[in-house]
């Protein structure tokens, strides 16, 4: 809020307007003075909460002012209501504050005790807020807080103004519930967050160092040892079972110091401390914190910068507190404590089941970061969301976008394939199973998380993803990302944005079963769109008998038809099984490798599609007869 509006309220001759003037004279005016003040406004000085400009209006409690009070109470942030004597104190509960109540507003009050100078010798401040102020304060919670002044004396006028400015800038009725003696719940769950990101060790207390940078965060300055000991010693006065603390501040003690704080009118603090973490008034953080600006160009994608990768491999190595290479469900519970959850799209894709395991079934670093890397890619909102969560830190000057950074964009120009050598960038890709049901792309999926083989067949109804690192000839890692469509495959094939987000598409169909085959041909021929994606065709189960397929062109027929690599013959239960998965992350890279051959690059020669593939089918039917002769007729579909 960069302006605060002051309404002064109060009965006539209770001292509105010499108040007002006093502040601004910085004396006492003792002529007779007109009875509204025009509204005066105060720029920003050092010293005033949170540097905002300030406008004091002064208002006539006239009949015929009647009007002009009604308006101004409405657009006020907050009322200073004042009273000097008993007659005037008695309406204070009797007619103003329902009388505010009735007008709709919701504002701060600041009870305000003028003529501090003509108060009896024996009645004491104390006395005064113990015996007035305190029962009317409980009665209206709109109270934030009471302070005696005196116009003539200059006794606390400041103070005064200073208090209603602070309870619109730093309210405590967002923090603290009176009537409870307790900090409400959002206010307890901000600082529990707070409390997680500056115990930097994860032990569960703030040291002495920790509580030093928390300081320095804060406030921007260094607290001083005997700082530090009062802090303790307040703690343990409050607190006898605190202990001695010698070890540092735990949640519960740091949430008490921060109850005092509330309860002693040093609400400002709290608000100082939740405004460094980017909380807001309503103490939600900040959506331009948890969604700055990041734009990606079209074709283009964000993945996790170094910046990005560090953080998480440095926050997987802080929870990991039995150092098994592994998150357990409770590590990831304390790690995610901060957050509202784990991401919905990772329950979505079944996490951690969809990434790298140990045998416990618990997340490895390896899965970690395969797993947001995938998030990065279909969704950096909710990478940028949860590195704010999770208390990423970037240089001075920068956000939490640096933690990301953009690819080059990627065009597919229809009707041009692309070079051969031409390669991509990126270090996440994202490649679709196609095929036949039982054609072994579930199989495939779990082979490449490193999963035991297991012949039950369990159809997929619900779309399946998988996401690993593997290393490229010459060292190059990246993350392949690889999904199984399910029942949704019709409208994913039909949604030209979802095969256009995709690197390659990999046709999957079983060497051993002669109708599994058809199912590849014919997807691409019903989604003419999938001859513009570069693909690569797997044929799996190769440890059992290959058969002849029934399909009007054979699988490697169909493939030179296309000038394109042979089928791939893959078994879950060869030890080799990871070497697919290098071969369709370079097609990946390489998308030129996966794309029908549309002219000879050398030599000009056209290739003329599937009709070059009818004279080359009868050599793989003639092929067929040869090995079945060869094995004496074991080919299981060969006969048929």
């Amino acid at each position: 809020m960069s302006t605060v509006r002051i309404c002064i309220v109060g009965d006539e001759g209770v001292g509105k307007s010499s108040i007002l003037t006093s502040l601004v004279k910085d004396t006492f005016i003792t002529s007779s003075l007109q009875p509204t003040l025009p509204p005066i406004t105060l720029p920003p000085t050092l010293g005033t909460p949170e540097n905002v400009t300030t406008t004091i209006v002064d208002t006539s409690s006239l009949p015929q002012s009647r009007d002009a009070l009604r308006k101004e109470v409405r657009k006020c942030n907050v009322i200073l209501l004042v009273y000097s004597d008993h007659y005037s104190y008695e309406r204070v509960a009797l007619y103003w504050m329902p009388y505010f109540r009735s007008l709709g507003v919701n504002v701060p009050v600041v009870l305000c005790a003028s003529k501090s100078d003509l108060a009896s010798a024996n009645s004491s401040t104390a006395q005064i807020v113990e015996e007035e102020m305190l029962p009317v304060m409980a009665e209206f919670k709109e109270i934030d807080s009471c302070i005696r002044v005196s116009a003539r004396e200059h006794f606390n006028i400041n103070e005064c103004f200073w208090l209603a400015q602070k309870a619109v800038t730093h309210p405590i009725a967002p923090i603290y519930d009176a009537k409870e003696n307790a900090l409400k719940p959002a206010a307890v769950e901000a600082l529990k967050r707070v409390f997680y990101l500056s115990d930097k060790d994860q032990d569960g207390v703030l040291n002495d160092a920790e509580l030093h940078d928390f300081q320095r965060k804060c406030f921007e300055k260094d607290i001083s040892a005997e700082d530090l000991t009062n802090i303790k010693r307040t703690i343990q006065r409050w607190s006898p079972v605190s202990g001695e603390l010698e070890h540092g501040v735990d949640l519960d003690s740091f949430l008490l110091l921060h109850k005092i704080f509330a309860e002693k009118g040093r609400h400002e603090t709290i608000w100082i401390i939740l405004r460094k973490f980017n909380y807001s008034d309503s103490l939600l953080l900040k959506d331009t914190f948890l969604h700055p600006k990041f734009d990606i160009p079209p074709f283009a994608s964000a993945e996790l910068s170094p910046a990005g990768y560090r953080f998480f491999v440095d926050l997987f190595i802080l929870h990991d507190a039995d150092n098994d290479g592994g998150l357990s469900d409770t590590e990831l519970a304390t790690l995610f404590a901060p957050t509202p959850g784990v991401p919905a799209s990772w329950t979505d894709s079944n996490f951690p089941h969809c990434t790298v395991t140990n045998t416990s079934g618990f997340v490895t670093l390896q899965g970690w970061l395969a797993q947001w890397s995938m998030t990065t890619f279909e969704d950096p909102k909710t990478t940028l969301e949860y590195l704010a969560y999770l208390g990423f830190e970037a240089l001075p000057g920068k956000t939490s976008t640096s933690a990301l950074k953009l690819t080059k964009p990627r065009r597919r120009r229809p009707g041009k394939s692309p070079s051969r050598t031409e390669s991509v960038d990126r270090t996440v890709l994202f490649c679709y199973l196609l095929g036949a049901p039982g054609s072994g792309k579930s199989t495939l999926l779990n082979a490449f998380l490193n999963r035991p083989f297991s012949p039950t067949y369990n159809p997929t109804i619900k779309p399946r993803t998988a996401v690993n690192s593997v290393e490229l000839p010459g060292g190059r890692q990246i993350h392949l990302i690889l999904s199984e469509l399910g029942e949704l495959e019709p409208a994913v094939l039909e949604n030209p944005q979802k095969l256009d987000s995709c690197d390659l598409i990999a046709y999957c169909y079983d060497s051993s079963d002669p109708d599994s085959f058809a199912h590849v041909s014919s997807l691409r021929s019903k989604y003419s769109v999938l001859s513009s994606v570069p693909s690569i065709f797997i044929a799996t189960k190769a440890d059992q008998d290959r058969v002849v397929q029934r399909a009007e062109v054979q699988p490697d027929a169909y493939c030179e038809s296309l000038a394109m690599s042979k089928p791939l013959h893959v078994s879950a239960q060869w030890k080799s099984i990871g070497e697919v998965f290098v071969q369709v992350a370079e097609f990946a890279t390489m998308p030129g490798m996966g794309m029908p051959k549309i002219e000879d690059e050398d030599d000009g020669v056209q290739w003329v599609g599937l009709m070059a593939g009818v004279g080359v089918a009868v050599v793989g039917v003639a092929a067929g007869v040869v090995m079945w002769k060869k094995f004496g007729g074991l080919g299981g579909g060969y006969g048929s």
